[in-house]
């Protein structure tokens, strides 16, 4: 009887261990990678497609260099599934994306094979370029290699890092990992033979060579000679536009073909004197037929049955907002052919691919360039448009000087859908919707809201729609709604007006966004208590209900302000508004409870709002704690 082999996977817990292999192992370990990432992802959910898109592309890596001292940079992170795998963290895979386990991202903190933490996108060329002027600084020999991909080369970022790179003529690799944009598809034997020649050592000497005998030709033939040179070879490899901004450019080549990637790796690290792109082909959920079969390749899954791919499906006892957002909008959109919505690469996270289906002419993704989107839209809005910019909270940042500079300033109508306010559970600190309250309330003419469940969302889309005095925003979160009764069509709000759901005589709960529903509870418990307490919904953080506040602060002893977003957001603005007035003279106890000052990690949501205190008991707590001791004794 014969002993089973022991998989290759299972006697590598580093890199060095990987590179102590023959290369003809090296397809059988990608093959145990790919099967063991999709056993992982089908038990923790998570991204899927791009990691199975790159196996071969990592393997390759980690066995040419010298990781971690070559540094790899994942950009964005959601194909760094199976470098974590291949860097020590194979036994905590199953803890991705739980509270206290792995980040679904790359993070420094985690390990030191993660050179740089990422989970937006198009940031890999400039930490690299960064990290590779620090070695020549320090006289360091390591190699820099930036891995971009998933759409990322669509954001002007990239361009600028390459063109810097270009400019310092500085030593750092690129690696296009060209799963989408099908810039050039591979040609086979031939596409991989090209490359393996242009990057070697012999094609390079001659061409340097040839470079040091056009300097000793007039000024006029060096220009011509270079240029000949260029087009020769981009008329095989293709890449011109690359060399323009001064990367030696390589490829394309197969990506899933460790015969094509180890020689060309090989090359570039040998013979590198510059900036070099490697131009490298993949497919998108690479050796899972339902992932490859699938329109989002599994880019984002939940939980699922790896036999058949079907993904579990959380309980739906409400309509999604995302998907409340889309309806409503192509409701609005039908009654008024000015509406158009505008989506930075995230068309179904967005709900505008339901928009796009409804209204194709009207509907424009321009990529992972939310700068671009801001003042595209603003553009729009000068033309007497009606542009929705429908962008996640965390991705509006990337945009804010657009959004102060091309919109506020020239109190243009752009409206703002934001998706994924407040926590985001499982995505984390990167992903995670704190600010966008605090950096909009702060500019002059903008109108901020906060749907406190999906039927105030509907209204909201509706009250954004016939708004035409300046920017106005609303923000909403990710997942199922409340379960409310919802309106046919949404009712346009009086702009800066806030409603009261349920009156009292002692505390005020004052609640911006979907909080509210933790307020109502808590009123029921502090009532119990013998607390008589009135909850309203402000609706708006600007402009700011000021009759409804100075009406809580007059009538109430405690009042409570509640929000799901960073220190200087609503709360700012109603104590601003309270000293102010002098409304803080009498004694009144005002409690605003908002998110920690601190980057909060993934955990499920319902844990993260108690830590935060913003759940029915924290609100409860904030209530008592507010009224002192003697408060505290009664409720013990």
């Amino acid at each position: 009887m014969t002993q089973s082999k022991t998989p290759l996977l299972d006697t590598i817990s580093l890199p060095a261990d990987l590179r102590k292999l023959p290369e003809s192992d090296l397809p059988a370990v990608a093959a145990e990678l790919r099967h063991d990432l999709i056993d992982i992802v089908s038990q923790t959910g998570g991204h899927l497609g791009a990691g199975l898109g790159v196996i071969e592309l990592t393997v390759a890596l980690h066995y040419v260099f010298d990781t971690p001292d070559d540094r790899v940079i994942w950009d964005v992170g959601h194909q760094a599934y199976p470098h974590k795998i291949l860097t020590g963290r194979r036994d905590r895979m199953r803890t991705l994306r739980l509270e206290n386990g792995l980040s679904g991202f790359t993070r420094r903190a985690e390990s030191e094979y993660d050179p740089f933490g990422a989970a937006h996108s198009s940031t890999s060329i400039s930490a690299g370029l960064g990290m590779a002027v620090a070695r020549d600084l320090s006289g360091g020999k390591n190699n820099v290699i930036a891995v971009i991909g998933d759409g990322a080369m669509s954001a002007g970022m990239a361009y600028e890092a390459m063109n810097n790179a270009g400019a310092l003529d500085a030593r750092l690799i690129v690696i296009l990992n060209d799963n989408d944009m099908s810039i050039a598809p591979p040609a086979g034997a031939m596409s991989a033979y090209l490359a393996r020649l242009v990057s070697g050592k012999t094609y390079r000497s001659i061409r340097e060579t040839a470079k040091q005998l056009a300097k000793k030709l007039p000024k006029f033939w060096q220009e011509k000679a270079r240029r000949s040179e260029e087009f020769a070879r981009g008329f095989w490899t293709g890449g011109t536009l690359f060399e323009e901004l001064g990367f030696y450019y390589v490829g394309p080549i197969d990506g899933h073909q460790l015969e094509h990637l180890l020689p060309v790796l090989k090359n570039v690290r040998d013979t590198i004197s510059g900036p070099v792109l490697i131009h490298v082909v993949t497919q998108k959920g690479k050796g899972y037929a339902p992932a490859e079969a699938a329109a989002d390749k599994y880019h984002g899954v939940s939980k699922f049955d790896v036999i058949t791919g079907a993904q579990a499906k959380a309980p739906a006892n409400a309509p999604a907002y995302t998907r409340v957002f889309a309806e409503s909008l192509i409701q609005e959109a039908a009654e008024d052919e000015k509406i158009v919505a505008i989506s930075a690469a995230m068309p179904s996270g967005t709900g505008l691919d339901l928009f796009g289906e409804a209204f194709p002419s009207r509907t424009f993704d321009v990529g992972i360039a939310e700068q671009h989107a801001v003042t595209f839209a603003a553009g729009l809005a000068t033309e007497g448009y009606r542009p929705f910019a429908a962008i996640y909270s965390t991705f509006l940042q990337r945009a804010y000087d657009q959004v102060v500079h091309d919109v506020a300033i020239q109190k243009l109508p752009v409206r703002f859908p934001i998706d994924r306010a407040g926590y985001v559970g499982a995505d984390g600190a990167t992903h995670c919707g704190a600010f966008d309250t605090t950096f909009l309330a702060s500019l002059p003419g903008f109108v901020v809201m906060a749907a406190a469940d999906e039927a105030e969302l509907r209204h909201m889309v509706r009250t954004a729609a016939v708004y035409d005095e300046g920017p106005i925003s609303f923000r909403y979160p990710r997942g199922n709604g409340v379960g409310v009764d919802m309106p046919a069509r949404g009712i346009a709000l009086e702009i800066g007006k806030g409603r009261v759901l349920r009156e009292g005589t002692k505390i005020a709960l004052l609640s911006f966004g979907t909080r509210l529903q933790d307020c109502l509870l808590a009123a029921e418990e502090l009532d119990a208590a013998g607390l008589s307490t009135t909850v309203a919904d402000a609706r708006f953080a600007k402009p700011l209900d000021t009759d409804l506040v100075r009406r809580l602060a007059r009538n109430h002893e405690v009042l409570v302000t509640v929000e799901e977003g960073a220190i200087g957001g609503f709360s700012s603005q109603v104590l601003q508004y309270l000293a102010t007035e002098g409304l803080l003279d009498n004694g009144l106890k005002v409690r605003p409870l908002v998110l920690p000052d601190s980057f909060t990690d993934h955990a499920k949501p319902e844990k993260m709002y108690a830590d935060a205190g913003l759940d029915r008991a924290g609100i409860v707590t904030a209530v008592f704690s507010a009224l002192g001791s003697s408060a505290q004794a009664a409720r013990a």
